[in-house]
């Protein structure tokens, strides 16, 4: 988005803001697989995709599927099918032809600026040269970010395989020690956290166990990645979960609030990088 964000534009923005996990109480943007780990000469999944309050319950915002990949378990990209976007979900379907495990991804990557000329506040979205050109030489306590946000799930048709599972190398990334298709109640599962390919230290983990819509607390997990970014859960009971994590600035600010974190420049912006995934853990 290289323009200045209208009052028409701001419920798109809020949609594209909500698509990273943010606090506890705020929307969380997610992706459920039908299943995850499937058998059968022919499977299918079908995946719903949404911005809600309670986990995995869909009851905010349909989250939109413009930037949706997936990968076959040799690394090529396939193709989704039967892409729908509703009021409050999105869905589509996979047809798993490969044997093996596939990623589905969600991967935004921008810089945000706020800003205030009169006492009035600004906000724009775009690259820096775009931004460059839209933020006005008189602009007070002008604040940049790069925000990049990687939502994924994985699926497996018969024996789970790695090739997707590789990092790319950009932004925070989930590299899993455990297999995400091969986890069980009672079990402990370990992974670890890369910040465009090396060890993402210190950086707190938030596991949520779907269902919260009917249950009185939160059951929430936090643990603390180590030295070498690796971090472990174990698993309390069956069912999927949300994983997710940020590093770097704080959550961003209100419309009209200060910066929570560092004010960055358009040279060297403050940067915040999150990750997401629904992992399904099975009974034993």
């Amino acid at each position: 988005m290289n323009h200045l964000i209208s009052r028409a534009a701001a419920p798109i923005a809020l949609a594209l803001a909500a698509l990273l996990p943010l606090s506890a109480q705020a929307h969380r943007g997610w992706m459920l697989p039908s299943a995850t780990v499937l058998s059968g000469n022919d499977p299918w999944v079908t995946v719903d995709a949404a911005i809600s309050n309670d986990l995995f319950y869909f009851e905010h915002n349909a989250m939109k599927l413009d930037g949706l990949l997936a990968f076959a378990p040799d690394g090529s990209k396939a193709t989704p099918e039967n892409l729908a976007t509703g009021k409050y979900r999105s869905t589509f379907d996979l047809k798993l032809v490969q044997k093996g495990t596939y990623k589905l991804a969600m991967v935004n990557d921008g810089l945000m600026a706020s800003w205030k000329v009169g006492g009035e506040n600004k906000r724009a979205r775009g690259t820096a040269e775009s931004l460059a050109k839209e933020i006005p030489a008189n602009a007070e306590g002008l604040s940049v970010s790069r925000n990049q946000s990687r939502l994924e799930v994985f699926v497996t048709s018969g024996k789970p395989t790695d090739t997707v599972l590789k990092p790319t190398n950009q932004g925070l990334e989930l590299a899993p020690i455990t297999h995400p298709n091969d986890l069980f109640a009672g079990d402990t599962a370990s992974f670890r956290f890369l910040l465009d390919g090396k060890p993402a230290a210190d950086v707190e983990v938030t596991v949520i166990p779907g269902g919260v819509r009917h249950r009185d607390a939160l059951g929430e997990i936090k643990v603390r990645t180590d030295a070498e970014g690796k971090f472990s859960v174990k698993w309390p009971s069956a069912g999927f979960y949300w994983l997710s994590a940020t590093h770097g600035a704080a959550q961003r600010p209100a419309p009209g609030a200060a910066p929570a974190g560092p004010a960055g420049t358009l040279d060297k912006p403050a940067r915040r990088a999150s990750y997401s995934t629904t992992l399904e853990v099975l009974p034993q």
